[in-house]
């Protein structure tokens, strides 16, 4: 997600657009932002009094699994099941999705092994 306009850059552009009396389309030129983006600001204005930016909401990524070296394990005694099953015997509540991230986190391939196998040719009789 990109970063957010500091408060001092959008009180700048806001001071230029009211005191200054510059049009918004002539803000978003100098200032190289769309006009859009100072509409938003100038509304925030109207409803909040600043033009703070919103707090971000942290995200919202569940650590379901925690302990690597125990998902390790489960993993060894469980290498024959599905990931849907392997996430209905995990304990607690966890998605097939999120044993998938899991697995690929641990560096655990399903795939088979590729073994050196030479096809001789067989002399003819």
């Amino acid at each position: 997600m990109a970063k957010a306009y500091s408060e001092d850059f959008r009180r700048k552009v806001i001071q230029a657009i009211e005191l200054d009396g510059l049009k918004k389309c002539e803000a978003s030129l100098l200032f190289n932002i769309s006009r859009n983006t100072i509409n938003l600001w100038l509304q925030r204005q109207a409803q909040t009094g600043d033009v703070k930016p919103k707090a971000r909401k942290a995200s919202q990524q569940n650590k379901k699994i925690s302990d690597w070296d125990k998902f390790r394990t489960f993993v060894k005694e469980h290498r024959d099941k599905t990931q849907s099953e392997m996430a209905q015997l995990w304990e607690g509540e966890i998605s097939q999705r999120t044993i998938s991230r899991a697995l690929i986190k641990i560096g655990h391939s399903r795939k088979k092994k590729h073994t050196d196998i030479v096809n001789e040719m067989k002399p003819n009789e």
